[in-house]
């Protein structure tokens, strides 16, 4: 089977968010924009508690999803409609903001590491105005795939690998989404569907990509990019770690939309018109 080529590799930028909290961003920066359906990728990280203790106040979203991954700490979100959730080492939440929705992200230790991510993908104009919608996965729920037996495996949050079936359900953009940890000697390969946008992210170590015929290495806080299919056909991300190295990364891949962007700030429609609309229904309670 042909091999996913690599378009680019892409190192992270830092930067901060909602209360000023600290963080590297991978996707939605100068270097990297968008990855259609994938508008936005964080990954927040630090043992010093100043660097995230104050989170994500109360803020607007329209007309996108947000994915929220922890993979050490606990975050508690709240919404204006009185839904709330607690989020802990290992699970994940995928919210669907549709037409509206306004919430906090507090974390809920005084110390120690926190580390996760937080994606946004798109909608479809279609479904921009749908009711909001929450998933609130445990980390019992997410299912995991060994791989050998030095300790390589897979978590699978969304999508399919190797017979499991992750939990998040109910996605148009019909999304995987991987948490792959690779020891040395550990290998990995995942199967994309044709003309679905693909990339990986590298969180921890350092992977070499194999292509057709050569290999490219990859190290921690790098996007990895790659081709959309030129054909017809389904392509293969492969994976490998050499003998004394290890890598962990998040393999992402769904369905392109393809319609015009429109983004300020946490609004993203299709036209500045809907963008405005957005502002006015929020500033008037019409949320």
């Amino acid at each position: 089977m042909l091999k996913k080529v690599i378009r680019d590799i892409v190192s992270n930028t830092p930067t901060s968010d909602g209360a000023g909290v600290r963080l590297f961003r991978a996707i939605g920066t100068s270097k990297l924009k968008t990855l259609d359906p994938f508008l936005m990728l964080d990954e927040i990280k630090s043992d010093k508690a100043d660097d995230y203790i104050e989170g994500f106040p109360d803020h607007p979203h329209r007309g996108f999803e947000t994915v929220t991954y922890l993979l050490h700490g606990n975050m508690l979100h709240q919404d204006h409609k009185g839904n709330s959730g607690n989020l802990v080492s290992g699970s994940i939440q995928w919210m669907t903001a549709g037409r509206g929705i306004i919430h906090s992200e507090t974390p809920q230790q005084k110390d120690g590491l926190m580390w996760g991510f937080q994606l946004w993908v798109n909608l479809p104009a279609a479904e921009k105005m749908k009711e909001p919608k929450y998933q609130d996965i445990p980390p019992e729920r997410v299912p995991e795939v060994k791989l050998d037996e030095r300790g390589s495996y897979v978590r699978v949050l969304a999508g399919q690998f190797d017979g499991a079936v992750g939990p998040v359900e109910g996605i148009s953009r019909n999304p995987t989404f991987l948490d792959v940890r690779l020891k040395s000697e550990g290998s990995f390969r995942a199967i994309i569907p044709k003309n679905f946008t693909s990339f990986l992210y590298v969180y921890d170590g350092s992977i070499e990509i194999q292509q057709n015929g050569s290999a490219r290495t990859c190290t921690s806080g790098h996007t990895v990019v790659f081709e959309s299919s030129k054909e017809e056909v389904e392509e293969e991300i492969a994976v490998s770690i050499p003998a004394g190295g290890h890598g962990s990364f998040l393999c992402l891949a769904g369905r392109p939309i393809g319609e015009p962007i429109a983004w300020r700030g946490p609004f993203v429609m299709n036209t500045w018109e809907e963008i405005g609309q957005a502002y006015s229904d929020y500033a008037s309670g019409r949320f």
